[in-house]
């Protein structure tokens, strides 16, 4: 048993529930209202399946968008499959809700944002054969002699979804 309880694994595993319920009224009713979703997810997630062109065009990331057509929806336990129209073209696709990054429906401005990265699974201890660790080797450095790490720069445009608003 782990020495503290993992508030954080907890709380995404609770997010993602959320997910599949609200995916699965929705396979049932289909979509209320105005209610529509952009959900971006990983692409190099080992269980996400989608075409090899999409996997080529969006190699990491990729958002998608359930509002106006889309088709055979099935929700399971690990994620969902659906069937989206790209240009005129029939898709399918398994969406695993690990992959997901992000789930957004902004007709009620609700939106959910994962961590990334798969080293939430089985955070094993990684000792391999090396010293363990005495806290008593390393003393830790006062406040004020911390510089500030710079923000890393990033690659990626921020999009604004009031222009999807009505």
């Amino acid at each position: 048993m782990s020495q503290s309880i993992d508030y954080g694994k907890l709380m995404h595993r609770a997010m993602r529930g959320l997910i599949q319920e609200v995916l699965g009224e929705v396979a049932t009713r289909g979509l209320p209202g105005q209610h529509h979703f952009f959900i971006t997810f990983d692409t190099t997630h080992p269980d996400v399946a989608i075409a090899d062109w999409l996997r080529d065009r969006y190699p990491e990331e990729m958002t998608v968008v359930l509002q106006h057509w889309f088709d055979n929806l099935d929700v399971t336990d690990e994620g969902f499959s659906v069937t989206l129209n790209f240009g005129d073209t029939p898709e399918p696709l398994y969406i695993p809700y690990d992959a997901i990054a992000t789930f957004v429906d902004p007709s009620v401005e609700f939106g959910l944002r994962f961590e990334t990265g798969h080293a939430d699974e089985d955070d094993e201890d990684d000792t391999h054969g090396s010293e363990p660790y005495d806290e008593s080797d390393e003393e830790a450095p006062l406040a004020e002699n911390i510089e500030p790490e710079p923000a890393p720069v990033k690659d990626a445009e921020i999009v604004s979804l009031d222009s999807f608003r009505k």
